[in-house]
């Protein structure tokens, strides 16, 4: 029986939601094979400590717990992604691995991509060829390294496959779809049953707003974070705002001077913020994820970023991007209705069946015999 062998490499809960789906068809194709198995080490950096990851976290969403916690913490980008290097580096001459698993554009996906080429592993990049061609940001940077360091690049879009093509790669490059959709599809279901954070919060489902902010662009900057915070006060709603500790750093005083529309939470479980999205009328956020799950709850999106790799969204006309201007973020509020009717009248699935989680497995395994 040939074995294959996989070191999955996560460093931040959204990348472990992901992996989730990815070791749920890694279970399923062993049972169903005979002559091939794959076998999975999941190791967590530890570059996001998340207090909501918790050994519930882990029950609750049914994911497996890491096998390797290199508890590297957070710092600054160069001496955290040095110490991860370092500790991979170790890790991946004692596992061996046939293939080396990394999601997205973290710190973690950089260290991880360079401990693998370092040591001749092979790379399967997952979320590959995402761009939002802005170099300022840390994500863009580890995302370009990442890529140009892969075996395989599994792409969530047709846009990510161009994106490769134009700086020269197309080698084993594949539209795969987006296995965050498998995630939201498994982890929707769950949550109708596990969460009570409407009831929790006193809302009412399709009468409030829901807001993220939390990219280094906007909270590191006071005037981009006061103006989208002036924009909040004049949107005639109630918007949940689950307080990243970032943000609340960086508001500061200014916390006591916010509008009494704003309902500030701390941060909540992956299930409660499912239930949010799916009931809230209007979302605002500079997450990535966030704009997809918007998309996928059938909720108006507004970006808070001056760009946006999920540009599919923006092109269908559910998503809009209104950066960090008070007047651009009021007149897409005007603009939801709009939006809100394009959700319902499109049927286009933009990321894929739900089965993607799949379909990389069977690219591990075929790819391994090249």
């Amino acid at each position: 029986m040939r074995k294959i062998k996989i070191l999955t490499v996560v460093g931040a809960r959204p990348q472990f939601i992901k992996a989730a789906a990815l070791s749920r068809a890694i279970k399923k194709f062993n049972n169903n094979s005979d002559s091939i198995k794959v076998e999975e080490s999941i190791v967590h950096t530890g570059q996001h400590y998340d207090d909501n990851m918790s050994k519930i976290f882990f029950d609750q969403l049914k994911i497996p717990h890491p096998e390797i916690n290199l508890e590297v913490g957070s710092g600054l980008h160069g001496k955290q992604t040095g110490m991860m290097l370092e500790k991979l580096e170790e890790v991946a001459i004692d596992k061996k691995p046939d293939w080396m698993l990394i999601y997205g554009d973290t710190n973690s996906t950089l260290a991880a991509a360079i401990a693998a080429s370092k040591l001749h592993i092979p790379i399967a990049h997952v979320e590959a060829g995402l761009r939002s061609f802005n170099r300022k940001m840390p994500e863009e940077v580890n995302r370009v390294v990442a890529d140009h360091l892969s075996r395989i690049l599994l792409c969530p879009t047709d846009t990510a496959v161009k994106n490769l093509s134009n700086e020269g790669i197309t080698d084993r490059v594949y539209q795969i779809g987006d296995v965050m959709y498998d995630s939201v599809l498994f982890n929707f279901k769950l949550a109708v049953g596990g969460s009570n954070i409407i009831e929790q919060l006193g809302l009412v489902s399709g009468q409030y707003y829901l807001a993220t902010i939390h990219r280094a662009e906007n909270t590191d900057e006071p005037q981009r974070l006061q103006n989208i915070i002036n924009a909040f006060s004049q949107i005639d709603a109630t918007i949940v705002l689950p307080l990243h500790p970032r943000t609340k750093n960086t508001l500061g005083v200014s916390l006591k001077k916010l509008a009494g529309n704003v309902l500030i939470t701390a941060p909540v479980a992956y299930l409660d913020m499912l239930m949010l999205e799916k009931n809230a009328s209007v979302i605002l956020t500079d997450s990535g994820g966030v704009q997809k799950e918007a998309y996928w709850a059938s909720v108006p999106c507004i970006t808070l970023r001056d760009e946006t790799e999920w540009i599919e969204l923006v092109d269908a006309g559910v998503n809009q991007i209104a950066g960090a201007d008070t007047a651009a973020i009021l007149d897409a509020v005007e603009k939801v209705g709009q939006v809100a009717d394009r959700l319902k009248s499109t049927n286009t699935r933009l990321y894929g069946d739900g089965n993607t989680a799949e379909k990389i497995v069977e690219k591990l395994v075929f790819s391994s015999s090249l």
